[in-house]
């Protein structure tokens, strides 16, 4: 019988599951192998048995909270899928205000009527068993998951940075275009794609595990960049991994 499988989309801009809906003829060999029974991008049906759950989204209030863990308690397997799962990604930037304040901000007098708190990553509330990280999903990592799901198998996210498959792939350093480029301290395993289409990396695929922060602010010195930016990138899909490390480096 084949592994049931459940996509289920918080806050985001679901963007991670149109990549799959677009994946044409390779999602036709996806469910030769597994029973999608809940993707609401492509289909109206709402199957609540399932085996794997594809989480994208962010957590950012109690009812999401609530939501997860019982979908955590139904799948033997959860998947945190795009930048928004996996790191809280640009949701996150809102955790550098005041929840009243942000709220006030977004919604005026009717704030009241809503309920927020500081934007989670998933695994920041229940237990993820593998990982996509990117925004969006860089397709052909999302295959390789699966595969190792399917066969019970851990997969590793790289640990080495962008930069690394970005001098493989040929293409001119983006800090020698003066711009700041997020490379240096971001994980690899997207290929390098958007450098390869002529773009900087954002960042959207986390820190490698050890992200040397001081060392890339020293290249854009070199290059004549105000570091600022650096932060200001890191700020962008990160800001919950920024708290991670800061807390980490108080304890």
């Amino acid at each position: 019988m084949k592994p049931k499988v459940a996509f289920f989309d918080f806050a985001c801009c679901e963007g991670c599951q149109l990549q799959v809906a677009n994946f044409g003829e390779e999602l036709l060999d996806i469910l030769e192998v597994v029973d999608v029974v809940n993707f609401r991008e492509v289909m109206s049906e709402n199957g609540e048995d399932y085996d794997i759950a594809i989480i994208e989204g962010s957590i950012t209030n109690q009812h999401a909270v609530e939501r997860i863990k019982k979908i955590r308690e139904k799948a033997k397997i959860v998947i945190a899928y795009g930048a928004c799962a996996c790191t809280g990604g640009i949701n996150a930037m809102k955790n550098n205000f005041e929840m009243p304040e942000i709220m006030h901000y977004v919604y005026k007098d009717d704030a009241k009527y809503f309920d927020t708190i500081p934007t989670k990553a998933v695994d920041q509330v229940v237990k993820v068993d593998y990982y996509v990280h990117g925004c969006p999903v860089y397709p052909k990592e999302f295959v390789d998951v699966l595969k190792c799901v399917l066969q019970g198998v851990e997969y590793k996210v790289p640990e080495k940075s962008v930069c690394t498959e970005c001098k493989l792939n040929e293409n001119e350093c983006m800090f020698d275009k003066g711009l700041t480029c997020m490379g240096p301290i971001t994980k690899a395993g997207c290929n390098s794609w958007c450098i390869n289409n002529g773009n900087i990396c954002f960042g959207c695929r986390g820190f490698v595990e050890n992200p040397a922060k001081n060392a890339a602010i020293e290249v854009l010195k070199d290059h004549g960049l105000n570091p600022e930016l650096i932060i200001k990138k890191i700020n962008m899909y990160n800001t919950v991994l920024d708290e991670k490390l800061k807390k980490k480096g108080e304890e």
